[in-house]
Formats: C-alpha cells, sequence, structure tokens
C-alpha cells in the first residue's frame, strides 16, 4: 500500500472515528467541543436532519475558506464536510437506543471514552495532512493570511464565539438555560485544554506507525 493511500484511509478512519466520539460526547451530556456546541444550537432552532445541517454550514464555511485561502482545503476537508455529521447523527441515535436513560456513571463513561476516542480521531486525521476541517480554516486564514494574530489567539476567540452562538440559538429555540450543560460543559473544558498532550501520545504511538510503519 502506497504512502497516499494510506494517508487517504487515515482521513477517513479519522473522520469515521471523530463521528463516533462526538455522539458519544452527545450521549454523555457533559458538554463538547466549541465547533459542536455551534452545531447543537443551531440543531435544537433549524428542524432539518442533523446531518444536512452539518453539510450546509460547513459548506458556507467552504466557501469562505475557497475564496480567501485554497491552501488549507483538500481531500480531507470534503471528507469530513460530507461524512462526519451523518456518523455523529447514526452513532448518538444507535447509543440513545441502547442507553435510553443514562445514568451518571454511564454518562461520566461516555464522556471520558468519548474524549479519548477524539484525540485519537485528531491524531489520524492530523497525521494524515491532508487538509483541514472548514472551521480550522477560518482561523488559520485570520491569522496566516489576515495577520491578525497568532493562531492560538484566534482559535481561541473562534471557539469562543462558536460556543456563544451556540448558547444563542439554543435559547432562541425556546430550550431551558439549565439544559445548556449539555453541550457546553466539562466536556468543552476538557477538549480545550487536554487535548494536546493526548492527541501527541496517539500520533507517537498509533497514527504515525501507522503511515510510516512500525519501524518507525
Amino acid at each position: 500500500m502506497n504512502k497516499m493511500t494510506k494517508r487517504i484511509l487515515l482521513s477517513v478512519m479519522g473522520v469515521l472515528v471523530g463521528g463516533v466520539s462526538v455522539g458519544i460526547f452527545k450521549l454523555a451530556a457533559f458538554g463538547v467541543d466549541p465547533f459542536q456546541s455551534l452545531m447543537s444550537g443551531l440543531d435544537a432552532l433549524i428542524p432539518i436532519p442533523f446531518g444536512t445541517l452539518y453539510v450546509i454550514v460547513n459548506a458556507v464555511l467552504l466557501l469562505f475558506a475557497l475564496v480567501f485561502d485554497r491552501h488549507y482545503i483538500n481531500i480531507a476537508t470534503f471528507i469530513n464536510l460530507f461524512l462526519l455529521g451523518y456518523v455523529v447523527e447514526f452513532s448518538y441515535t444507535t447509543l440513545l437506543s441502547i442507553f435510553p436513560a443514562a445514568d451518571m456513571l454511564t454518562r461520566c463513561i461516555a464522556c471520558v471514552v468519548g474524549f479519548v476516542i477524539l484525540c485519537l480521531a485528531s491524531s489520524l486525521y492530523i497525521t494524515a495532512d491532508l487538509g483541514v476541517s472548514t472551521y480550522d480554516a477560518i482561523a488559520l486564514v485570520m491569522s496566516n493570511k489576515w495577520k491578525l494574530g497568532k493562531f492560538k489567539y484566534i482559535r481561541i476567540a473562534t471557539d469562543i464565539v462558536c460556543i456563544l452562538l451556540g448558547i444563542g440559538c439554543y435559547l432562541l429555540s425556546g430550550g431551558e438555560a439549565k439544559q445548556i450543560v449539555t453541550f457546553v460543559g466539562v466536556g468543552t473544558v476538557a477538549t480545550a485544554f487536554f487535548m494536546g498532550p493526548l492527541i501527541d501520545f496517539f500520533n507517537r504511538k498509533i497514527a504515525i506507525p501507522l503511515l510510516e510503519g512500525k519501524e518507525k
């Protein structure tokens, strides 16, 4: 198997595993990553299937990236665009059928498992190096193209905007304020502060060996 084929497979695996991890996070109801916080708010507000909504939102972001800097758009971008939303929808629906009324212990386990799987998915996706998601491209364009500041600070700003928009959309949908913790909570904090070290671990132990061979 040549290297490009391996990179494409890693991208697909990363998106599929990432979609499952978001479904697990939704079951845990302890918060999801900032972009998924926005998607959760929009999902509550707009009455269409989540998978379709995900494609529409990402198509808008894709247009932004194509207009301002198409360098960040590659195969993985489109794999993410057309697959992730439907994988999230399927995995969450399946988990709800298995755990229709998850207790606190189940939710805590789901939060930890979801976080670990999300980091593994991110590692596979990053190691493949075949483009970034449309959301990632926004901060990269603002930092590298528009020179508005360092990427890490721009990313923090876009994450905060996503969370606030997600909360706003959820409240506009008629959702109860106390339910906001289901998509903005400890899971959101965990992804913001602790993903880096675990992604690095999975890079070294799983993703890079899969791409380069165990001898690497």
